[in-house]
């Protein structure tokens, strides 16, 4: 009945309804008043769709069901329902849409993002353009339109972010992507990008102007995204969507921009997997990617979650296209600290794929730094008077000349209405405060403080390397210990090399099985026990994991300078874990290297609890420096090691702060800090907290809220532990790894004592 009704003309449309009883409502003079409500024109075609459709209803799924001859009520209900269907249907459907204001504009903009972002923001890019700036502009048009991969850094308040939603709403419109996913250092930034983006579509006049086929389907939704399922254009739904994480541009015939989509997410959120399916059942993929600034000033300062950002970036985001595509990519970025996300990805030498573009404030100081530092001084006695720098103003409105010799400032027109220059404003923020300047304006982060001994940071960690290569043993080493920490999935090892002062080495660290990248943690471990043993139970595969792992690395040659050839002279394995303990004990009674691999049991001893010091030796037992081994007793009939984990905790924390060339100085194989940033994250994953108690104070150690993993930094500290069983000794401490030396005595001297 629908298609017949489609070939009928309006006037028969209205014949057909007139012989209904539904359509005694709709007579000539009720259809124009309808008609003029709706603000349609004589021989609108979305007023002949309009009575197709209520035709259709009359004729088939909506007809009213037959009533009793000369019941007033029923038509009166009928009526109602009528005039209701009639006046929803026109509701819902947008009408005509406005011409384009100007074509010539539109096309020239549509391959010039210069002109689109002067032509169509001119409140927002009202100051001239800098040199940079149309470099940069230049670049995003290169990616937008011919693929690639490009990151900016631009000092704050450059409006790089702003360029970047323009970009976005520049490629969807014109329809070079048909997919866009942006994305910030968490989810709400992201969002607060799309709201921006949407503000622009929904309140911009200009674009309604230029592309009525996208703006005025959305500003006819008035704001009520609940508007968007019912929305119609000439009877057809606009499929459009207006939500609080994407927008999906109207359906429209001829539209370029029809049915495109802005999505967005978190850097560290769900991104595998994006897509969106239209209306014409294609399935589209993200083709154009935006990342906004996607470090915070947490994730900068950890070596771990700079790692994990970059792997996210490399994996999750830039796979975003699917197979047989290449994604394209937008990625504004301010340098925090060095050697964070945003260095790195601006690195050439680390990632040229990204095209790293590199932008400051200054390129060249001023050349006088006395009359800066005479202005500095005015400024800074004005602002505690009260005065906002006046004095120091008017100083430099008399000394400008000399003042601004040298100088190459990248944005002349950027300064404050109480400014003079844009040099005066640089100089402002540099005074103001030199390391956030350096780092948020010039991209130039200064070097970070290395901090004390109380509080080493993951970057000092990690900057303590010796140049030597991996395995390589040096020459002064005695004793060379390891240890291997038992978890579920994995086992962590640290193989390190100690001479008799305890100055140590980082010979080789490690997970078995081999995880293959160079970031992971124990809970995203891909390659587990379970896989590489391919034995039946937890029991089974940690057993046949320590059999290979001790194998390879006892079994193995560590050759020194000299060409000695060294061995782990001792192996201590964490039987802490109530899961493995009874394993690990078996281990190592049936090891092939006895003597060498031995259980360990760290024991935290706080201010409250009795030292190791105050041990009551008992026959047989062999007592160390803050450690003791016990004699054989009970079923395991295996000798272990017991330690304060505390003490060697803060002891072997200690040698990573002593300074490189001091004796006692802890040190990492190597050439490169990057390649140690998982092992300084473990290393820095606790922090300890002094406690007193029974007159003496104590470093009692914390895992820290943030950092899940520390197994390295257990690893370490049991290899330096097994270092002082073999005799290594720390100058001062008193400590020994020997049994101490008994006095012979005759019996006659016992006899004698006795008596007295």
């Amino acid at each position: 009945m629908a298609n017949d009704v489609r070939r009928l003309r309006p006037s028969e449309l209205c014949r057909l309804l007139n012989s209904t009883p539904l359509g005694e409502v709709l007579n000539e003079r009720q259809l124009h008043r309808h008609r003029t409500r709706a603000g349609l024109r004589i021989g609108d075609g979305r007023y002949v769709d309009l009575l197709r459709y209520v035709a259709w209803l009359v004729q088939g799924r909506h007809a009213p069901k037959p009533q009793a001859d000369g019941d007033p009520y029923e038509r009166m209900k009928d009526r109602a329902r009528a005039r209701n269907i009639a006046l929803a249907i026109a509701g819902r459907d947008i009408g005509e849409l406005p011409e384009v204001l100007d074509v010539e504009r539109k096309q020239r903009a549509a391959s010039d993002f210069r002109y689109f972002c002067e032509s169509y923001f001119p409140l927002t890019f009202h100051l001239p353009w800098s040199p940079d700036h149309l470099k940069v502009i230049g670049k995003i048009e290169q990616a937008v339109l011919r693929g690639g991969l490009f990151a900016m850094a631009m000092p704050r308040g450059s409006g790089k972010t702003t360029i970047c939603e323009c970009a976005c709403i520049w490629a969807v419109l014109n329809g070079h992507r048909e997919f866009v996913c942006l994305i910030g250092s968490d989810e709400g930034h992201a969002m607060d990008m799309l709201e921006s983006i949407k503000m622009e579509l929904d309140g911009n006049d200009l674009l309604l102007a230029d592309y009525p086929e996208v703006v005025y389907p959305i500003q006819a939704l008035d704001g009520i995204a609940n508007r968007c399922n019912g929305q119609l254009y000439k009877g057809e739904r606009t499929h459009i969507g207006w939500t609080a994480r994407e927008i999906v541009l109207p359906t429209m015939e001829g539209s370029v921009a029809s049915g495109a989509i802005i999505k967005v997410a978190g850097i560290t959120g769900r991104i595998r997997g994006m897509k969106y399916k239209r209306a014409d059942g294609q399935t589209v993929r993200p083709t154009l990617v935006v990342l906004d600034d996607p470090q915070t000033d947490e994730s900068a300062r950890s070596l771990s979650q700079c790692a994990t950002r970059e792997s996210i970036l490399a994996g999750a985001v830039l796979g975003l296209a699917g197979p047989g595509q290449k994604i394209s990519g937008i990625m504004p970025c301010t340098v925090i600290r060095p050697s964070d996300m945003a260095d790195n990805i601006l690195s050439r030498d680390k990632h040229p794929e990204w095209n790293g573009e590199r932008t400051k404030m200054v390129y060249s100081f001023p050349t006088d730094e006395k009359l800066w530092q005479r202005y500095a001084d005015l400024r800074a006695e004005s602002m505690r008077s009260g005065n906002a720098g006046g004095e120091a103003t008017e100083f430099y409105c008399d000394n400008r000349d000399a003042m601004d010799e040298g100088a190459v400032i990248a944005w002349p027109e950027r300064f404050n209405h109480d400014e003079l220059s844009a040099i005066q404003h640089a100089m402002n923020l540099k005074i103001q405060d030199e390391a956030a300047f350096f780092a948020e304006y010039q991209n130039e982060p200064l070097p970070a403080d290395a901090g004390d001994n109380e509080d080493l940071s993951a970057d000092a960690i990690a900057g303590k390397i010796n140049r030597l290569r991996r395995a390589e043993v040096p020459l002064g080493v005695d004793h060379i210990a390891a240890f291997i920490d038992v978890q579920q999935a994995l086992l962590f090892y640290v193989v390190a090399g100690w001479e008799s002062d305890f100055t140590g080495y980082v010979l080789d660290y490690g997970v078995f099985p081999d995880q293959r990248r160079s970031y992971f943690t124990l809970r995203d471990a891909r390659h587990t026990l379970a896989e590489a043993t391919k034995a039946t139970g937890l029991e089974g595969s940690i057993f046949a994991g320590l059999e290979t792992l001790t194998g390879s690395l006892i079994a193995r040659e560590w050759r020194r300078d000299d060409g000695a050839s060294l061995r782990i002279e001792r192996c201590l394995i964490d039987a802490n874990w109530g899961n493995s303990t009874d394993v690990i004990y078996q281990f190592c009674r049936q090891s092939a290297h006895p003597g060498v691999v031995m259980p360990s049991h760290g024991r935290f001893v706080g201010a409250s609890s009795q030292p190791f010091s105050e041990y009551k030796r008992r026959p047989g037992d062999r007592v160390g420096h803050n450690w003791r081994i016990p004699n054989v007793q009970g079923k395991r009939a295996v000798r272990h090691v017991v330690f304060d984990s505390n003490y060697w905790k803060s002891f072997t924390y200690s040698r990573l702060a002593v300074p490189m060339g001091d004796r006692g100085c802890l040190s990492l194989f190597g050439d490169k800090p990057e390649d140690h940033r998982l092992l300084a994250e473990h290393l820095t994953a606790e922090y300890r907290v002094q406690t007193e108690g029974r007159g003496r104070a104590v470093d009692e150690w914390k895992l820290r809220p943030e950092r899940s993993d520390n197994h390295w930094f257990d690893c370490l500290v049991g290899a330096a532990v097994a270092a002082s069983i073999q005799g290594a000794v720390l100058a001062g401490t008193g400590g020994t790894g020997t049994t101490a030396k008994r006095e012979r005595i005759s019996f006659a001297d016992v006899q004698r004592r006795k008596r007295a």
